[in-house]
């Protein structure tokens, strides 16, 4: 396609840089640079403007994801724009201003030095076909993903001290290290904390960070565009390999069989690979046994789900690096309701902080449980009189068994009679019922119990907040 730039069309093309910079801080880097990067600038129809990228695949990806954010920011800059329709050109040269010099078309070799120009591999601005060095990886990464705002506990501690060895390490410690585990447990945090830490400790050492997906999509770039070869030596060039996601290449075999053949070439070097996935090796359905096999040869860590401590020491963590100081009972009761992921807990928390500093509100259970109210309606359920006692317990640190036993120490009874009372509160069971759930105590017993509980309340402060505290984590 051809173009003479004109008055409007040098209009359009400032228009475009400051669009694609109001992407750019909108989607983060690794988007931008993975998916947004390559679009170029076409033509402007009457109302319709065309932008143009190089794939099929690319230009569904983005019509799907990015199409009507596009359309949203043309509309905002321009009033005569009333569509975006995005094109597949392959051998389209990117817009410049006028007198500016035209990059390498995307997709064609630079004869300078026989490889395919960096634009077709996707791995960054000024590579030329060579491996990443540590500013492009960097590039790549998340700020926040480093070691030392990883928290850890009983259910990720073996992941993290793995992950740990491979970043000090001079050599390869277990190759490959693959971390597995749910959504939002710090599988990517970990992956980021890797590359941060070797790139800081040693920038001369070339790492390569990227998704199964990203690996994938390169992958058919270079066999549509016959450079196989340059997407050999890079993913082979480098000192530590890391793919994050890996079931996504489940059932894909021609991706999988390059990947296996990288696998081994970087294992014969003795270069580090470090992998994650949701699931361990020999559960990805869809991997071909050989390769289930490689990637189980190594060191497996799993992190498991979050433990109430871990969660807590989270959320105060994440309450510190926000600058927010908030009463210890909310964070107790979101350690307690938020239990899916560290994503959704640490989204609980910026949620409430947010209200509190836009509202100007206080930060109280009562303010939380309204802010929240449909995050903690998915964990809406009915209340057992087992699970109060349970509870009730670990609060105030007792055996699950003094719930049952005839013991009459205060530090056993108040515990007992705050759960026989939040189990006439929380539950259709009547008196007697209560009781004989309470080591066949008389219906007399809880009345007693709930009245003392009662006038506790209207009394002692602390031992209402501790009361209500339970209450909310249970009912709602």
């Amino acid at each position: 396609m051809t173009e003479q730039w004109g008055h409007a069309d040098t209009t359009l093309v400032e228009q475009w840089t400051r669009i694609r910079a109001q992407l750019r801080a909108e989607v983060g880097d690794a988007a931008f640079n993975s998916w947004l990067k390559p679009l170029t600038l076409g033509e402007m129809l009457g109302s319709r403007l065309r932008i143009a990228v190089p794939t099929r695949f690319m230009r569904d990806w983005i019509e799907e994801n990015y199409g009507a954010r596009l359309t949203e920011f043309w509309q905002e800059e321009n009033t005569n724009v009333a569509q975006v329709e995005i094109i597949v050109e392959p051998t389209r040269t990117n817009v410049q201003a006028p007198g500016s010099p035209p990059p390498s078309p995307i997709g064609q070799r630079d004869e300078t030095n026989g490889r395919a120009d960096a634009g077709d591999m996707g791995f960054g601005e000024g590579l030329n076909g060579s491996a990443p060095d540590s500013e492009d990886v960097r590039a790549l990464l998340d700020k926040r993903f480093v070691f030392k705002n990883f928290i850890v506990g009983r259910t990720n501690e073996l992941a993290h001290a793995a992950a740990r060895r491979v970043a000090e390490s001079d050599g390869v410690p277990f190759n490959p290290l693959f971390l597995f585990g749910g959504v939002g447990l710090g599988k990517t945090h970990l992956m980021h904390a890797i590359a941060w830490h070797i790139t800081e400790r040693d920038p001369s050492r070339r790492v390569l960070y990227m998704s199964a997906e990203k690996f994938m999509y390169q992958f058919i770039r270079a066999l549509r565009f016959r450079t196989t070869m340059d997407f050999k030596e890079q993913f082979r060039s480098v000192d530590v390999l890391m793919i994050d996601d890996i079931q996504f290449i489940c059932g894909k075999d021609s991706t999988q069989e390059e990947f296996f053949h990288t696998f081994n070439a970087l294992v014969d070097q003795n270069r580090q690979i470090v992998v994650s996935a949701d699931k361990s090796p020999s559960d990805l359905d869809g991997m071909e046994e050989r390769l289930r096999s490689r990637l189980g040869c190594g060191l497996v860590a799993d992190i498991h789900p979050t433990d109430y401590e871990l969660r807590l020491g989270i959320l105060q963590d994440k309450a510190e690096q926000l600058g927010a100081q908030l009463p210890d009972k909310v964070l107790e009761f979101l350690a307690h309701k938020i239990t899916a992921n560290v994503r959704e807990l640490e989204g609980a928390l910026n949620r409430i902080v947010a209200q509190s500093t836009l509202v100007g509100r206080p930060v109280t259970l009562e303010t939380t449980q309204e802010v929240l109210r449909d995050l903690l309606r998915a964990n809406d359920r009915r209340v057992t009189i087992e699970e109060i006692q349970k509870r009730v317990a670990e609060h105030f640190n007792i055996r699950l068994a003094d719930m049952h036993s005839a013991r009459r120490a205060r530090a056993v009874a108040r515990p007992r009679q705050v759960a026989m009372y939040l189990s006439k509160q929380l539950t259709a069971r009547s008196l007697p019922e209560i009781g004989r759930k309470f080591g066949g105590r008389d219906h007399t017993t809880v009345m007693h119990a709930v009245k003392k509980v009662e006038e506790l309340r209207a009394t002692d402060n602390s031992f209402n907040e501790d009361v209500e505290l339970l209450k909310r984590m249970l009912e709602i």
